[in-house]
């Protein structure tokens, strides 16, 4: 077969560092993730949906075939933090928490998932952070140590 084909789909989750709600106010939040679009496309890595709410982001998207998750999160983190350091001074310590959760996708529930990542607003008005982190790790059989889950 001459031709590498590949559909896998990732659900992203990662906070900004300490929780710290850097992202309330809605404009910024909604540039960050078009900024976080463009970035992800530039890698190969077609977003499917970015959202999040004030202190954490969600992100839906097709993982290359010639990119790693590490460098994946990398590049979507990296180059929005300092997009995001540019919105003006009350953001110049804005920096994303070190560690991600990578969660695969079924192509089946790609639809589920991008419901339940668009309605982040509504979800947390009843579960923290912390608890839909847990959740999703329970969900997907990931252990984790809390230790060092909530820089």
């Amino acid at each position: 077969m001459p031709q590498s084909l590949a559909r896998v789909v990732l659900h992203l989750v990662f906070s900004t560092k300490n929780r710290v709600p850097f992202l309330k106010d809605p404009g910024v939040r909604a540039g960050l993730h078009a900024y976080m679009a463009g970035v992800l496309q530039n890698i190969g890595c077609e977003p499917i949906l970015i959202n999040g709410v004030e202190d954490h982001v969600h992100i839906l998207c097709n993982l290359s075939r010639t990119i790693t998750i590490a460098d994946l999160v990398e590049e979507a983190k990296k180059n929005p933090s300092k997009w995001m350091k540019e919105q003006g001074s009350a953001y110049r310590d804005f920096f994303w928490q070190t560690g991600y959760g990578s969660f695969s996708v079924s192509q089946s529930n790609v639809e589920q998932v991008r419901a339940y990542i668009g309605t982040q607003e509504e979800h947390h008005r009843k579960v923290s952070f912390q608890d839909e982190y847990r959740a999703l790790c329970r969900k997907h059989d990931v252990g984790i140590d809390e230790r060092y889950a909530w820089d």
